[in-house]
């Protein structure tokens, strides 16, 4: 997506950029439209429609909006009918009202089913459930293996029995076990190959009819663009699709045509996934997104993940305590994970922002999530009392810890010396904070003189 991210940023500075938008600026302004969206691999004609209804308004306007200038008025407009071409601004419901709540995945083979079953249930887990993963496909080799790791990585319930023989019966079996383990949601895994599609959609039915799930949700490659519509087609002449997860949208030209393609099917695109983590998940709005990809940035998606940050109390007694441990900069690290991906935080930010983190390239952003990563380990890896008291951690705990992590001596001394500046800017800003506070006093006592 990030060639249409790039096309669309541009289109906007031309928009911004232009003295005046007369009919000839209008037409080359929308032909790069056109050119753009033609390259995302959506459909020529709904580009056609998009642009036409475009111009066509923007020439019908009698009298702008207040406030609004015709370069404003035209970034509006393109941003309200690609908001629409993507399904509305309305954020689908994520909730689970039902418990057990039964949500079966079908997709073509390559679709990233079974770590997208990896994805939801983390997702879900987050939010306080008890989740069930199912695998049923019987035709990849090391489907169930791959189902079973992902369940222990996010701490899931797993059932698969290949004994069984069949996908119905082992779903069948799975989801009398999830239930009886209290599960609240249960997510079927189903196969994305056989010896013919025939054969395929017959056993999505059959298992379809078995566990009578609440919401069959379709899985969707990003990469296959238009031909996303076709597939949601073909499923749905046997199952309802009541929902859709477009995966790999991060590493794809095609991602438009996929996600307008899934949108024209009638069905909700629910998730989005956009990178190969289990945390690349995102609940899918279309006017955050288009937000994003017209570069205006998604501020209000950011402030939201900051503001669940901030509502983690513990830490925010530590600081406001004046206790600062190891414990504390876990739970703080841990708290960014949410934040996800640092290239995808620095998306949701306007391009007005952007001239200040232009100095940061891909390799940096990626080493600095790597170090994050390798940070939580070595925490992870510390008891509580370290965690507590770091001072206690000498030269044969630091050996001892970085062998527990998976990392080296240095690494847990670089972990070290950044929490100890850490520590030492949190006591200066208290400090800081006393002055000021006396400072105020003293200045409140002699206005009462």
């Amino acid at each position: 997506m990030r060639d249409l991210m790039d096309a669309l940023g541009g289109i906007i500075s031309r928009i911004r950029g232009s003295t005046v938008i007369d009919e000839e600026t209008l037409r080359g302004i929308l032909r790069d439209l056109q050119r753009a969206l033609i390259r995302a691999d959506v459909d020529v004609k709904l580009v056609y429609d998009l642009t036409k209804g475009i111009e066509q308004e923007f020439k019908e306007a009698k009298e702008l909006p207040p406030g609004l200038t015709a370069k404003d008025y035209l970034i509006y407009l393109l941003y309200r009918r690609l908001t629409d071409l993507l399904g509305g601004d309305k954020e689908p419901d994520v909730e689970i009202k039902v418990k057990p709540y039964v949500i079966m995945l079908v997709g073509v083979e390559g679709s990233g089913k079974t770590t997208t079953a990896g994805k939801l249930a983390l997702f879900y887990i987050k939010r306080g459930l008890r989740v069930g993963l199912i695998e049923t496909d019987t035709i990849r080799p090391g489907a169930f293996d791959q189902l079973r790791q992902l369940a222990e990585r996010v701490k899931a319930m797993f059932y698969g029995d290949p004994s069984l023989g069949d996908a119905i019966s082992i779903a069948r079996a799975g989801l009398e076990r999830m239930r009886s383990g209290k599960a609240d949601l249960i997510i079927v895994d189903t196969a994305g190959r056989h010896r013919n599609e025939e054969e395929l959609l017959r056993e999505v039915k059959g298992i379809y009819d078995a566990v009578k799930p609440n919401e069959v949700m379709l899985i969707v490659d990003a990469t296959n663009g238009k031909q996303v519509g076709a597939q949601a087609e073909t499923f749905s002449r046997y199952i309802p699709i009541n929902s859709i997860f477009v995966t790999k949208l991060d590493s794809t030209a095609k991602g438009g045509g996929a996600l307008v393609s899934a949108v024209r099917t009638g069905a909700k695109i629910k998730f989005i996934g956009n990178g190969e983590d289990l945390e690349d998940i995102e609940v899918f709005n279309p006017r955050r997104f288009v937000s994003r990809l017209m570069g205006m940035g998604d501020v209000e998606a950011l402030l939201d993940r900051v503001k669940a940050i901030e509502e983690e109390e513990e830490v925010l007694e530590d600081i406001e305590s004046g206790k600062f441990t190891l414990l504390t900069l876990m739970k703080q690290l841990e708290a960014m994970g949410k934040l996800g991906p640092l290239s995808r935080i620095l998306q949701m930010l306007p391009i007005g922002l952007m001239p200040q983190l232009k100095g940061l390239s891909d390799e940096q952003l990626a080493n600095a999530q790597d170090r994050m990563r390798r940070w939580l380990s070595i925490l992870r890896s510390m008891t509580r009392e370290e965690l507590l008291n770091p001072n206690i951690i000498n030269a044969s705990r630091i050996r001892r810890i970085a062998k527990g992590s998976g990392t080296t001596p240095r690494d847990v001394r670089e972990l070290l010396r950044y929490y100890n500046e850490m520590s030492r800017m949190m006591s200066s800003i208290r400090k800081s904070q006393r002055r000021l506070g006396s400072l105020f006093k003293r200045l409140n006592l002699n206005q009462g003189q």
